[in-house]
């Protein structure tokens, strides 16, 4: 689930959380697997919990866009998030041609890029659908209740 994936401001990569302690919490990098503490001060995001701003101004969701990134490259790695910022935006483009473009910066393209291709990597790849079924459930089962 991606509220178990976070982003940690100031450090590269992504983590799992592992605990929370009375400081802080222990996340373990991804790609390392090296546990470290995480404290309070640090900004630390879920991945849940990051959308991308959009020119209608219904922000969409990390996960839709991640699974967009996901269906376009039939589960591979994408372009890298070193390459060139006008590749960067003609591919964020594609994927998510109604994005905010005076508020999504290159640098947060870059690390949705990076994202993706590490839970790639990591073979992390399909959190991202379940988030999505449990959406669809959970909107069955609202549209059910309405109807009783």
């Amino acid at each position: 689930m991606l509220k178990d994936i976070l982003a940690i401001s100031g450090q590269p990569g992504l983590y799992k959380l592992v605990s929370n302690t009375k400081n802080g919490i222990i996340v373990e990098n991804l790609e390392t697997k090296k546990r470290t503490p995480s404290y309070a001060t640090a900004k630390v995001s879920a991945l849940e919990d990051i959308a991308i701003y959009t020119e209608d101004g219904d922000d969409k969701p990390l996960n839709e866009v991640l699974l967009k990134m996901k269906e376009k490259e039939g589960g591979k790695p994408t372009l890298s998030h070193k390459s060139g910022n006008n590749e960067l935006k003609a591919y964020f483009d594609e994927i998510m041609a109604d994005y905010d473009k005076e508020r999504v910066y290159i640098s947060d393209i870059k690390k949705v890029i990076q994202w993706y291709n590490i839970l790639q990597a990591v073979d992390m790849l399909d959190i991202i659908e379940v988030k999505e079924e449990e959406k669809e459930e959970e909107n069955n089962s609202e549209k059910d209740k309405k109807a009783e």
